[in-house]
């Protein structure tokens, strides 16, 4: 798609909002406005994209639950079910969506790219924070072992979202970034902007409420290139079965949308 100009975010900024009795009224989802130099590059539609919009899937692959499909278009939205019967291997479950595709184009994230990936998740009661792994969205390297981050919700001395990072020697670093509790049953906006480096990249994320951030941070401290493949995010569950009080659950995704640096 064609480079946005100024004048364009600046309209972009302009809808996000309608006059409802002369005051304000947030939609229910407007397209955050987005500076010049970024090229939307991925913007799937449930309705036609389908789960074509992703690179592949990862969907019961050990058929522990067949004939259920657990990844799915539903309304304006993506669904990600896991039930506590549901197995990836012996210790773990996994119902996950990969990369992003845009027809029969798919969008690798290549060395000292920049990007932006935003959405909305809904993360019901259900998607409890565990004591052991628990990721709703990583960022993975085909045929490289552990993900370059991910956001997990931990339980902790209060269920608490974290950012789970890890640097050029794979020493992992575990960000707070904020009260779980506060981000659930709800529509929320989440956001990620990075650079794919060994050296001079950055990861930020955020995660607002109708505006009101929630959380908000970033590190250079992470590597986020593997020198082989590219990088590709993933969303869905994959949680360990070895921490306590897991439910049968989902994720909601909507409003993708993946911008590259330009």
């Amino acid at each position: 798609m064609s480079e946005l100009t100024r004048r364009d975010a600046v309209k972009l900024g302009a809808l996000g909002a309608v006059t409802l009795g002369g005051l304000a009224a947030r939609p229910a989802y407007a397209d955050p406005v987005i500076q010049a130099d970024w090229v939307l590059k991925w913007s799937p539609n449930p309705a036609t994209d389908g789960l074509r919009a992703f690179e592949g899937l990862e969907d019961d692959r050990s058929g522990s639950h067949k004939p259920v499909k657990h990844i799915y278009v539903e309304g304006d939205h993506f669904r990600f079910d896991m039930h506590t019967r549901d197995r990836d291997g012996s210790d773990r479950q996994r119902n996950e969506s990969k990369g992003m595709r845009s027809g029969n184009t798919v969008h690798k994230i290549m060395k000292d790219e920049t990007w932006k990936i935003t959405y909305q998740a809904f993360w019901p009661s259900s998607l409890t924070a565990t004591t052991r792994f628990c990721h709703i969205f990583q960022m993975k390297v085909q045929d490289v072992g552990g993900p370059l981050w991910t956001l997990t919700p931990r339980a902790k001395d209060k269920p608490t979202m974290t950012v789970d990072t890890r640097r050029d020697n794979d020493a992992l670093t575990s960000h707070d970034a904020g009260d779980y509790t506060a981000m659930q049953n709800k529509w929320v906006d989440v956001e990620w902007d990075f650079k794919a480096s060994n050296s001079g990249g950055y990861l930020h994320w955020k995660i607002s409420d109708a505006g009101t951030v929630l959380a908000d941070g970033r590190t250079t401290a992470v590597d986020l290139w593997r020198d082989k493949n590219y990088l590709r995010p993933k969303w869905g569950i994959y949680r360990s079965i070895e921490s306590a009080g897991l439910k049968d659950c989902y994720q909601l995704i909507r409003n993708y949308r993946g911008y590259k640096w330009q």
